[in-house]
């Protein structure tokens, strides 16, 4: 036989899986993340021994958005909005709050994958739009 099939990790299908199944018995949705991987941008000032647990209900959060490469959202610490950015290898675990029932990830997953092309595409930290002033919302009616 040829080559050995390369295939994609499991993590991003398994981690969309079991955040959907916590929503949907109504608990509380935590990730585990590694800071101090590549691309992570999270409030370095609640992270501990290089790990920091994020409440990812969807009341917690906005702008949610878990795919392939990356989880995306931004959340209020200490009132403040914050954009939050956990590339997928960087994720460690997501489970249940109320009984820790969820499923933590294989750490070698990523290791034959070449994380550098995974950030390749991570957002800026500040872009001019974003800091450009927003225009008030105005409705217009139409004859």
């Amino acid at each position: 036989m040829s080559e050995e099939m390369q295939l994609s990790p499991t993590r991003p299908y398994l981690a969309k899986a079991i955040y959907e199944w916590i929503c949907d018995n109504n608990l509380t949705p935590y990730m585990l993340v590694d800071a101090t991987q590549k691309g992570v941008t999270v409030p370095q000032q609640h992270v501990h021994d290089g790990q920091i647990v994020l409440n990812i209900a969807p009341h917690a959060v906005h702008q949610f958005v878990m795919n392939l490469d990356s989880v995306s959202f931004s959340a209020r610490f200490g009132g403040v909005p914050q954009q939050l950015f956990v590339p997928m290898y960087a994720v460690m675990g997501i489970y249940s709050r109320e009984n820790g029932q969820g499923l933590y990830f294989d750490p070698q997953e990523y290791d034959d994958v070449d994380p550098s092309q995974a950030v390749d595409n991570l957002p800026e930290t500040s872009t001019k739009q974003d800091d450009a002033p927003k225009k008030k919302p105005s409705l217009r009616v139409l004859d």
